[in-house]
């Protein structure tokens, strides 16, 4: 077995994420079987050198070519809802930020200067409980489902709306109508890029708080801004920007009533090793002549 992590261990910041070329070559030189990869390419010329099966640390491994694998007869691994409870665990956290006010009141006491302009923070800092508020789920899947288990227990009532889901019986139009809080957890699809713009915006209730943990594609970051500054959005709660990042002069980043976070949601210990157990065990399973639990194409054993 050869552990070649993307991560430097000395450091922690060198990144290094192999194209499908540079893994070949890779793989061709350590002569390997089995590949697990978290964002490495895997497709081409990896396929091409017979391996027993591919793992992705990944609920949806969009850098595995799957189509090919298949034709190939490579089972294929996943690791869905490894990070489900850490995504659902800060977007509960990026709610109680915007509604109590942490980050700033924060940044007042670290300034020193908590009792300027003669008002004190009991005043400026007042917030909102969320107990008996509704909060409204876009997207019913590991993560959604885990918020709400975690919102309802907070005292909200949860409404959701997912096609696919039997469970989230809300119109999308119903939800934002009906919601103070409106979280989002759809996967980026053709349907979902762009479901949350000016119009859906401006159906929300006013004074809504708007939170996505999941990414960035699936609302109008203009629109968001807008809301925001005429005040039909109350807060926010964002930890993912497309292009993964925000320029310092971006309008986000000088509102004090947005929470922003570098696409932390899954950034758990508990992720890394529950999604470690899951590629062992059906790795062990698929070596021992059995069915792994997680495997996108099964049809390839048989």
């Amino acid at each position: 077995m050869v552990y070649d992590p993307w991560i430097s261990e000395h450091d922690q910041k060198s990144l290094r994420i192999y194209s499908a070329e540079q893994l070949a070559e890779r793989v061709a030189a350590e002569s390997a079987e089995i590949v697990v990869v978290e964002s490495d390419s895997v497709k081409g010329p990896v396929l091409e050198l017979g391996l027993r099966a591919i793992a992705a640390t990944r609920g949806d491994p969009n850098n595995v070519d799957i189509a090919a694998a298949t034709a190939a007869g490579i089972p294929v691994l996943n690791t869905p809802a490894r990070n489900a409870d850490a995504v659902a665990e800060l977007t509960v956290a990026l709610l109680l930020s915007v509604t109590r006010h942490v980050v700033t009141a924060d940044a007042d006491v670290r300034s020193g200067n908590i009792f300027r302009d003669g008002s004190i923070p009991y005043q400026r800092f007042r917030g909102w409980e969320i107990n008996g508020l509704t909060a409204g789920l876009v997207g019913l899947g590991a993560v959604g489902r885990a918020t709400r288990w975690r919102l309802s227990g907070l005292g909200m009532r949860v409404i959701a709306h997912d096609p696919y889901n039997d469970e989230a019986r809300h119109s999308l139009d119903e939800l934002l109508g009906e919601s103070d809080v409106v979280s989002l957890h759809a996967p980026v699809t053709d349907d979902t890029v762009g479901m949350i713009g000016a119009e859906q915006f401006d159906a929300m209730r006013d004074g809504v708080v708007f939170l996505n943990t999941a990414r960035a594609q699936l609302h109008d970051t203009d629109a968001l801004v807008e809301a925001l500054r005429s005040g039909k959005v109350a807060a926010a709660g964002l930890d993912h920007f497309v292009g993964e990042w925000l320029p310092t002069d971006h309008p986000l980043v000088g509102m004090s009533n947005v929470v922003l976070t570098p696409h932390i949601g899954g950034a758990t210990w508990n992720t890394e090793a529950r999604q470690a157990q899951q590629v062992a065990d059906d790795l062990e399973a698929l070596l021992t002549g059995n069915a792994p639990v997680h495997i996108l194409n099964p049809e390839v054993l048989g």
